[in-house]
């Protein structure tokens, strides 16, 4: 379960990366990317929340809340992208 962990740190790692370069382009969007930046960036924040919570609960966190971690990582990158490609 530990591997799933890091997993998903790499994960998060990967999403910050990309929301910092995202942030940068913003401004530029189309309106339709503007739009949609506060759901994810608020999607965000709660992923990361979330992996907080387990970090400091690793050895109880049952695999079913890090599967849920990685859908909602999963949908938040889905939706960088469209807005990557909207730039």
């Amino acid at each position: 379960m530990t591997n799933r962990l890091y997993d998903i740190e790499d994960i998060i790692e990967s999403l910050k990366q990309q929301k910092d370069e995202i942030k940068l382009q913003i401004y530029l969007a189309k309106a339709e990317a503007r739009d949609e930046w506060p759901e994810l960036e608020k999607k965000f924040n709660e992923l990361i929340s979330k992996a907080d919570a387990l970090r400091k609960e690793a050895s109880d966190a049952s695999g079913d809340v890090i599967k849920a971690a990685k859908v909602v990582a999963d949908e938040i990158k889905r939706g960088f992208d469209r807005i990557q490609k909207r730039m």
